[in-house]
């Protein structure tokens, strides 16, 4: 049990670390000031003049994504499992633990690629003048 909810608050902070981009404010970060998350997007879709093709396109990016997400975190849980039972071995094997390390670093990093990816993918979809309108709204709501 006590394994479960390490592992469950390990994937918490993952997700949150994955999400960091979207979820900073554009003060604390220098990269999410130029990035648009898609509940941004969608929550001023209006007063963006987003249109129909653009919200289409917002939607398939953001599901692509997410599918990406889902196996990512599936074949993280199962690596960090696999360092959590490395982790409780007496004595602690370090070279299995840091190449186990390894690979749960790596999906994390595909993890965060594949958020910067939706993210200048979601930029891509808006033109100049919606993308600093949006810049302005995200302002005025800090």
């Amino acid at each position: 049990m006590k394994h479960r909810h390490a592992l469950v608050l390990w994937l918490s902070l993952l997700l949150c670390l994955a999400s960091g981009a979207a979820a900073q404010t554009p003060a604390e970060d220098p990269i999410a000031q130029h990035l648009f998350p898609p509940d941004l997007i969608m929550k001023y879709g209006s007063e963006i003049s987003l249109d129909e093709r653009q919200r289409g396109a917002v939607k398939d990016a953001v599901q692509k994504a997410q599918a990406k997400f889902v196996d990512a975190q599936w074949d993280l849980q199962e690596e960090s499992q696999k360092l959590v039972r490395l982790l409780q071995a007496r004595p602690v094997d370090e070279t299995a633990v840091l190449a186990e390390a390894d690979k749960v670093m790596a999906l994390e990093r595909e993890i965060k690629r594949t958020q910067l990816s939706l993210l200048v993918r979601l930029k891509n979809l808006l033109t100049e003048t919606q993308q600093a309108r949006l810049t302005e709204l995200r302002r005025s709501a800090s």
